[in-house]
């Protein structure tokens, strides 16, 4: 029920989106109502005495202008590889098995006080096969404050209070020498949600971000953090290196508390 109900809030957010581009949408061609978005995508295949696919892909939209400072991403990540399994005979085979498989969506939405400050509703969803939660959702409502715009520079922070829901990964637990797959029962605390977002223009063509996120409870601490650098290729076409890095506080056993993900990629500005 309480995982229909935030995925039912990140719909409405959404939602509120698409009706803030309508709204733009008759403003003379020059005037977006301040939206801009990109999305990127990434693709590597192995074949011959190995095999491996890898996919990574993700879309963003922003707005921001005298009224709104708005955000919204999906993003989905597919890995396949070729490993050596044992099977019921014993005998040692290879397999095409799927070893990653995550896609998680985000949206927040800033009404501006004064040219820095807002008030700002938070949304995200996350479901990952192999992770240290199998989904996990929050919504929060908070304060955010732009502490450095110009020609170069941007750095804005968001505080503010949530709710989170999640179920951890599944353990493996051994009864009388039979290994066995426990299901893990979903969980919800009061969260703290934190974003400090920093934006550097390098030179004309090159660009540097970084995103840290936490959302802070009794039970569980999750932390996020995005940097990368874009280098334009042209006015629509730029090649970004990325680096991210997801780490929870608490975890099932032998399950990692800390996941890394490194990525080269194509982005389109739209």
């Amino acid at each position: 029920m309480k995982k229909t109900l935030i995925a039912s809030v990140l719909l409405a957010t959404i939602a509120t989106f698409a009706v803030q581009a309508q709204d733009a949408a008759p403003a003379a061609a020059a005037n977006t109502g301040g939206w801009t978005g990109s999305g990127e995508f990434g693709f590597a295949s192995t074949t011959g005495n190995s095999r491996s696919q890898n996919l990574n892909a993700k879309l963003g939209l922003s707005q921001e202008n005298d009224q709104w400072k708005n955000n919204f991403y999906i993003d989905a990540l597919r890995a396949k590889s070729q490993q050596k399994v044992v099977d019921a005979a014993g005998t040692t085979i290879d397999q095409f098995n799927t070893t990653a498989n995550r896609y998680d969506a985000g949206a927040s939405v800033g009404l501006k006080l004064d040219t820095r400050s807002y008030i700002v509703g938070a949304a995200r969803y996350e479901h990952d096969d192999f992770g240290a939660n199998l989904w996990q959702g929050v919504v929060s409502l908070g304060y955010g404050y732009i502490a450095l715009k110009d020609d170069r520079n941007e750095l804005s922070f968001e505080i503010g209070p949530g709710y989170k829901r999640y179920r951890p990964a599944d353990a493996n637990v051994v009864v009388n020498g039979v290994t066995l797959r426990q299901v893990q029962p979903s969980q919800g605390e009061v969260v703290a949600r934190g974003l400090v977002n920093y934006k550097f223009k390098i030179t004309d063509n090159t660009s540097f971000e970084n995103t840290f996120l936490a959302e802070a409870g009794s039970k569980n601490t999750y932390l996020q953090d995005d940097a990368g650098i874009a280098v334009s290729m042209t006015r629509k076409l730029a090649l970004k290196v990325g680096f991210q890095v997801r780490h929870n506080s608490t975890v099932t056993a032998a399950t990692k508390k800390t996941d890394t993900l490194a990525t080269t990629n194509l982005v389109y500005s739209l």
